[in-house]
């Protein structure tokens, strides 16, 4: 193994270790309802994962030894920070589908546990954060936001995060620039924008806790295709929460998220400029309820 390669896998690893507790103190620093539902809900749907518990217990003739296990491993990933991970991975998408499910315009998806809030703000034309000579494909993302009924919306804005080129996200891995790759655009007056970057690369999630113990004990992968974290915001409109994927990378049909929708996926061309790839995708936003 040389320096370089080293190196990397260090930081990767190191990564990993952190990347649960920080995202478990960007949550709990996330505002909240105190009385997110009342009483006669909370009773309803906790006795309801009760029961749909005993009931797997039941039927699979669950032992101590594996109660036990189950128990271990629960308390391991609070220990490892790994609940808001866990939950974004194998839980936020259903939640996402049944609140999203009547809602018109463009497509959401899960948020994920690595958004971080006030990020630079970006006129229309502009290029993400980054480091001089940052590694990966470029890639121009371009678009229009529109309200589902089809009105322009000046003044909106998309918030944007990814992953770099080795899959590491900035502020949950060591050495990169507090924002790389993270910004706040402002549409212009047409609702247009136009944003230079490079291309993101799928990545593991962390799998040096609890959350990794679980996939190697299932025989699972750990893997999420590339993709684009964004969020979509105007006045009078509901936020679009979503990701967007590139068509034939690698894991876009097995995220292990399970986060892909079929109209979230990419179809990247050669920029006009012949440098890299460019890609246009229009967002459209639900009217407020």
């Amino acid at each position: 193994m040389t320096d370089v390669t080293a190196e990397k896998s260090n930081e990767v690893k190191a990564t990993a270790a952190a990347s649960g507790a920080s995202a478990t103190e960007r949550f709990q620093a996330k505002e909240r309802s105190e009385a997110a539902s009342g009483k006669e809900r909370v009773s309803t749907l906790a006795s309801e994962v009760l029961a749909a518990v005993h009931d797997v217990i039941r039927r699979h003739k669950v032992t101590y030894a594996e109660y036990d296990a189950l128990k271990a491993w629960l308390i391991q990933v609070g220990l490892d920070g790994e609940w808001p991970l866990f939950l974004d991975v194998w839980v936020e998408h259903v939640v996402e589908e049944v609140n999203n499910e009547a809602r018109p315009g463009s497509k959401g998806t899960i948020e994920g546990p690595y958004y971080v809030p006030g990020a630079p703000a970006l006129s229309a034309d502009a290029a993400l954060p980054m480091r001089e000579g940052e590694s990966g494909t470029p890639l121009v993302f371009q678009g229009q936001v529109r309200s589902a009924d089809g009105t322009l919306l000046p003044g909106a804005l998309v918030d944007i995060w990814q992953a770099d080129a080795d899959g590491l996200y900035a502020q949950f891995a060591p050495n990169l620039p507090e924002w790389n790759l993270r910004g706040s655009v402002t549409v212009d007056e047409k609702g247009t924008f136009r944003i230079r970057t490079v291309e993101p690369a799928p990545y593991q999630i962390p799998t040096d806790g609890s959350c990794g113990k679980l996939i190697a004990a299932a025989g699972w992968h750990a893997w999420r295709p590339a993709h684009l974290h964004l969020k979509v915001s105007a006045p009078g409109h509901q936020t679009l929460t979503t990701q967007l994927y590139f068509r034939g990378g690698e894991h876009v049909t097995d995220d292990i998220a399970s986060a892909v929708k079929p109209e979230l996926v990419l179809d990247p061309a050669p920029a006009a400029d012949g440098n890299g790839h460019e890609v246009h995708y229009d967002l459209e936003l639900a009217p407020e309820q």
